[in-house]
């Protein structure tokens, strides 16, 4: 079973709802990231995103993109991330979510990619930019018990949603908001219902991101979701302490307790 499947059946049976904790790939090294992933696992985090970083990062918002912009002058490459994550699978099996732009894909290779994904221990791809009828030519050449295809819907999504989860695997990725990413809690008017809509609509368990920072947010949100996804306001937590993973560590069991 996908490591991310399981994760949310444990968390279910005992009545836990997950915490996705989100880093930039390579911001500063990704010696420091390997070392991020522990912490936040130690932490509290049930599921880490990874962030490949890309030039045009249209869903993030300044934090993320000046932590991409970080990765990217520091020279990370997606091998160079491939290889990071071939390390941290011999230390940990948390599961590891890629948020990767299509065009990295394209650029890689779309068969490479999947593979290299499937072979290293990655267990999910969020592909914010791929939109629903062009996303077969990826998921056809993908297995679902090595690596779920985490849809992505929004407020907006509407009738859409039904047709955007089905057949995907892992977990569905609710927007907050119609914003892109970030620390500002400036949820969309009728985020219940919306939450509830998509929960009605999809087999698999459902999360919610864009704009959670605070204990607070979470408990606003947790009752109508499987998850919450944290990142900006993590990537924030990181630059402030200049990577200090004690801290990190600290701040992340704050959230989660």
């Amino acid at each position: 079973m996908n490591r991310i499947n399981k994760k949310f059946e444990n968390l279910q049976l005992n009545n836990q709802k997950a915490f996705i904790g989100y880093i930039t790939a390579g911001d500063p090294n990704l010696d420091k990231t390997e070392e991020f992933v522990y912490a936040l696992e130690e932490g509290g985090t049930h599921i880490v995103e990874l962030g490949i970083p890309f030039s045009d990062p249209l869903a993030d918002g300044p934090v993320i993109q000046a932590a991409g912009q970080r990765a990217l002058n520091a020279g990370i490459t997606v091998d160079k991330i491939f290889r990071s994550v071939m390390n941290i699978r011999k230390n940990t099996d948390v599961p590891l979510v890629f948020l990767v732009y299509y065009n990295t894909i394209i650029i890689y290779g779309k068969e490479r990619f999947i593979k290299r994904c499937e072979e290293t221990g990655v267990d999910g791809l969020i592909i914010p930019d791929l939109p629903l009828e062009e996303r077969d030519e990826l998921t056809e050449i993908m297995n679902y018990e090595k690596l779920c295809f985490i849809p992505l819907v929004a407020p907006t999504s509407k009738d859409r949603i039904s047709k955007i989860v089905e057949g995907c695997k892992g977990f569905v990725y609710c927007v907050s908001s119609l914003g892109v990413t970030g620390e500002k809690s400036n949820f969309y008017k009728d985020i219940k219902s919306y939450l509830q809509d998509v929960k009605k609509k999809s087999d698999i368990p459902i999360a919610v991101g864009f704009g959670i920072s605070s204990k607070e947010d979470i408990k606003k949100l947790e009752n109508d979701v499987d998850g919450v996804i944290v990142g900006s306001a993590i990537v924030n937590e990181i630059r402030a302490s200049k990577g200090d993973t004690i801290k990190l560590k600290e701040y992340i069991a704050g959230l989660c307790g």
